[in-house]
């Protein structure tokens, strides 16, 4: 009978401390819990507050981005960006040609170890306008007679492949090799394809300067990566410039992609 008591006395007492222990748990784990819930919301508080990238982050050419911050170059990039803008130029041409080119030329480039950015300098050079420029420049790349022939082009009053696009593709990808191991840098090869490498390194020497966006070059010189920049920007994000979406390009180009590639 003592026994029995013994145990009922045992039984109740363990209830008991198991009761305690669960009471002073619970406040514990609903504390943590509050602690986890406000972290997480905290979380998401900035990440909802987090700015997006400006414009301007996001821009580059051959994954050379602009100095953030130099007021001077934020608005030389807004303003050649407006200026290839469908309000300013009024046509799809560019849109067109770049469906019609870029698949002849992105594989040469890579086959060349060319960043795929260098494609924009068709578009620049000759996408809206054609035949022979008044210092004797002609073709896709917009090659001079003297340079086309350096780098395996014939012209001569017979031929002049310059107008051929596979052909001149290989040959300006030659070229772009070459100035990318005098320059290290692809927007120095890319200003120097627009001037030629001998005034480029001139320019480097007497300014001190390797930074393409901060050297003083002659105005067309001086813009020509912000064209590139600003051909890129509205051959990909198309809409936000004004153009039609890219599809509705791509059909308008219909089954005549290949009408000037020979």
């Amino acid at each position: 009978m003592i026994k029995k008591h013994i145990i009922t006395c045992t039984v109740i007492i363990s209830l008991l401390v198991m009761a305690k222990v669960f009471a002073y748990n619970m406040p514990q784990a609903a504390k943590s819990l509050s602690k986890e819930e406000k972290t997480t919301k905290k979380d998401t508080t900035v990440t909802q507050n987090e700015k997006p990238l400006s414009l301007m982050a996001k821009l580059s050419f051959a994954e050379e981005t602009l100095p953030l911050g130099d007021a001077k170059v934020e608005r030389k990039m807004k303003r050649i960006l407006a200026e290839f803008s469908f309000d300013n130029l009024q046509t799809n041409r560019l849109h067109r040609k770049a469906a019609e080119w870029f698949p002849v030329i992105e594989p040469i480039l890579a086959a060349y170890g060319i960043p795929e950015d260098f494609k924009y300098v068709p578009l620049v050079e000759s996408g809206l306008k054609a035949g022979v420029s008044p210092k004797g420049a002609s073709g896709f790349w917009q090659f001079m007679p003297t340079t086309a022939r350096t780098y395996g082009l014939k012209v001569n009053s017979r031929v002049d492949e310059r107008q051929n696009l596979r052909k001149s593709t290989i040959a300006a990808a030659k070229y772009i090799k070459e100035l990318y191991g005098i320059f290290d840098s692809w927007t120095l090869v890319a200003a120097a394809y627009n001037v030629g490498d001998g005034h480029m390194r001139r320019q480097i020497d007497r300014q001190n300067q390797d930074n393409y966006f901060k050297m003083k070059l002659n105005r067309e010189t001086g813009g020509y990566v912000y064209k590139l920049i600003s051909m890129k920007e509205i051959v990909e994000d198309p809409v936000r410039h004004g153009y039609r979406a890219p599809r509705a390009l791509l059909a308008l180009n219909g089954g005549n992609a290949q009408s000037s590639i020979n």
